[in-house]
């Protein structure tokens, strides 16, 4: 297992980034989502509220360029079932799902984005709770080492996950250019049993020229309800 706080720190450019697991106590659902950006138009982002989940926004509409891949909804909530996504994709699994297909079967129809050379991959990660049970999924799509002709799928299931472990899977192995995608299974990382903590811990971490937003959540498995934590870099 690795300690997330370092992952973070030791990492200047991870992107967008997904982290899902249980609390220690074994009693909740944790869900961390964060952006980053390098250039104007990816900093100029604030995360808002929306229904049960969240959109990303301008900060300042004056200085927004190009919304098609920073203008989106990361989090969706649908009956017993927590979509978080770097993308547009979020919409895709929503209506997937909706329609009885699977986690998978929904992101199909997607791809990494088109934003050559980087190809950065989507990332999608779905909580499954009911009764007290509990599983998760975290899925990448990303362009087979730089080759945008070629699309590869990687689907990751955790089922009864252990209290006190997560799965933590971002964009960018490292800054670069061009970025470099994700390699390898999500990183097993430890979690926390305070949100406040948690949040702290992972906001402190990020690199602080490059971070923008984070959104964490945790949910009780006993009663379904749920809190969460809202940071932005950006703000009035």
């Amino acid at each position: 297992m690795r300690s997330l706080e370092q992952e973070l720190k030791n990492n200047s450019y991870p992107g967008r980034g997904i982290v899902i697991g249980k609390t220690p106590d074994g009693t909740k659902a944790v869900m961390a989502y964060f952006i980053m950006g390098r250039s104007e138009n990816s900093r100029n982002r604030i995360f808002v509220e929306e229904g049960e989940g969240i959109r990303t926004q301008a900060f300042d509409p004056a200085k927004l360029k190009d919304p098609s891949l920073i203008i989106y909804a990361p989090v969706r909530v649908l009956g017993n079932k927590t979509i978080v996504t770097n993308g547009d994709q979020t919409d895709t699994i929503y209506e997937g799902m909706d329609r009885q297909l699977t986690f998978e079967q929904s992101l199909r129809s997607r791809e990494f984005e088109p934003d050559a050379p980087n190809y950065t991959p989507r990332i999608s990660g779905i909580l499954h709770m009911e009764n007290g049970k509990y599983n998760y999924a975290m899925s990448i799509l990303k362009s087979n080492c730089g080759n945008p002709s070629s699309c590869c799928r990687f689907t990751f299931a955790y089922e009864n996950p252990v209290p006190g472990e997560g799965h933590f899977i971002h964009t960018y192995d490292q800054d670069g250019d061009p970025l470099l995608s994700f390699s390898g299974e999500p990183r097993l990382v430890s979690m926390m049993d305070s949100m406040e903590d948690f949040t702290k811990m992972m906001w402190e971490s990020l690199n602080e020229d490059n971070k923008v937003s984070l959104f964490v959540r945790y949910v009780d498995l006993a009663s379904g309800a749920h809190e969460s934590l809202i940071v932005n870099k950006n703000h009035k």
